[in-house]
């Protein structure tokens, strides 16, 4: 055994779960003989750290970056390492490590980066300080003198590991029944077989992805359970990826696990392709099924490669109604092509289709994120739109032809922070959206909103309390 306290592992944010790329990490490392501590800033601060470990004895401090989010959290944890372990060799791992690589870097925020398939990375950088081995033997480590690629081979995977981090109840839980109880994520598939432009995942990917061994899958689940996790959301970035693998996972937990529920997130074009298997998800304890449906504009879809069309996305929905799932669609909400007419359109569809609770609001401020290595950078119906690189943000800059969304983006935004703060009820909140994006055309009066007919149904489906997106 290895000795205590001399590598760290910082998660920064998992959309509200307890953070699996931390879990696995101290799964590999641990196997290996290590004995890591862990933080999760997205619910405790370093200094916590400080009562559980001496900051000069940290050698190795691996920083979890899977989302854009999490990045801003980790350069500002990174910072502060800087200072209080100057010792400490830094290391980020996840998507938004690698897309940023080089100018973590150039600034000194990164001694290394690390993705893909990162944990054997992980594990082999710490064998070379053992060993006081040259680091650029350590296979996927992208080091400033030596860019490299990310690591993409099957792993042998431990069951990831949770113990040193913050307990369940801490993190988001499933609202559904006027109830609320424990949820946790795990997952069955890591990267995608496709190959959508504003995705941060095929740049790093390349349209390959690795299933996840199925017994790892349901020992994972067993000590959630086993930890009070009543909901498990498969954290997959497509859960159709691998559907017999996944089916499989469904059908062993329910089996094992009768009242669990679960959630999934799937592509629409995975939805109607595999139409007929989502009455078992139901019986399974399928509770409701993300899909990124991101615009209703076909212009929009054929530049992000989405796959589908906007009848694609009202037939999708009919699927999951009929099996009884409700769908909660993530959005796009704002990019470069999406005209006034077509935000309009959204929320009469959202209207129309009693959907007003099905989104997460936050949704409708989403505007379209670039980072650095993402395809649309390059793509030519891009091109008249950036204004450039700002890597201190991660992400490219546009600016919309037409100024007035710039403007409702604007708008949206400081409304959808305000509900939050006031914990505004959603469908006031999404009045004051439809009075805005209608608004942008004085010329005529905005269309009446149809949740004030009394036939509306006002009872929300089941949704994670964790609204934010990425």
């Amino acid at each position: 055994m290895r000795e205590p306290g001399k590598i760290l592992i910082v998660s920064c944010y998992e959309l509200g779960h307890q953070p699996l790329a931390a879990a696995s990490a101290l799964g590999f490392l641990e196997r290996a003989g290590y004995q890591p501590v862990a933080v999760d800033l997205a619910v405790e601060g370093l200094e916590t750290l400080e009562q559980r470990a001496a900051w000069r004895q940290v050698q190795l401090v691996a920083i979890s970056v899977p989302m854009h989010t999490a990045l801003h959290i980790g350069v500002r944890a990174a910072r502060r390492l800087r200072l209080v372990a100057p010792q400490a060799h830094i290391c980020f791992y996840g998507l938004y490590g690698i897309l940023n690589a080089e100018h973590l870097l150039e600034t000194g925020l990164a001694d290394s980066v690390t993705g893909g398939e990162f944990e054997e990375s992980l594990v082999d950088l710490a064998a070379a300080f053992d060993d006081d081995s040259p680091l650029e033997q350590v296979a996927g480590l992208w080091l400033a003198e030596r860019p490299t690629k990310p690591l993409l081979k099957r792993l042998a995977f431990p069951v990831p590991s949770r113990g040193l981090l913050p307990e369940l109840g801490r993190y988001a839980k499933l609202e559904a029944n006027g109830e609320t109880r424990l949820a946790a994520a795990v997952e069955t598939s890591r990267g995608c077989l496709h190959l959508c432009r504003h995705c941060p995942i095929p740049p790093v990917y390349a349209g390959r992805f690795f299933v996840v061994p199925r017994a790892v899958v349901l020992e994972d689940i067993r000590q959630l359970v086993r930890e009070g996790a009543t909901h498990i959301t498969f954290s997959d970035p497509d859960f159709f990826n691998g559907p017999g693998h996944a089916m499989a996972i469904v059908r062993a937990m329910h089996k094992e696990f009768p009242e669990l529920t679960f959630d999934i997130t799937t592509k629409v074009e995975h939805i109607l392709k595999h139409r007929t298997r989502f009455h078992e998800l139901a019986a399974c304890g399928c509770a409701f099924v993300v899909s990124a449906v991101e615009s209703l504009s076909n212009t929009v879809l054929r530049h992000l490669m989405k796959g589908h069309t906007q009848e694609d996305v009202f037939t999708a929905l009919s699927i999951l109604r009929s099996a009884g799932i409700p769908m909660r669609p993530s959005l796009v909400a704002f990019t470069p092509w999406t005209r006034l007419e077509d935000y309009q359109e959204t929320l009469r569809w959202v209207d129309r289709d009693n959907l007003i609770r099905n989104i997460d609001l936050v949704q409708f401020s989403i505007r379209l994120l670039i980072p650095p290595g993402s395809p649309l950078a390059e793509l030519d119906a891009m091109q008249p739109h950036l204004v450039g690189l700002r890597q201190e943000r991660f992400s490219y800059i546009w600016r919309h032809p037409d100024p007035r969304m710039d403007h409702l983006h604007g708008e949206v935004e400081v409304i959808v922070h305000n509900a939050a703060l006031h914990q505004e009820d959603s469908e006031r909140t999404f009045e004051r959206i439809w009075d805005a994006a209608f608004a942008v055309d004085r010329a005529t009066s905005p269309p009446q909103i149809t949740r004030f007919l009394p036939a509306r149904t006002t009872v929300s489906p089941p949704r994670l309390t964790e609204p934010w997106f990425c």
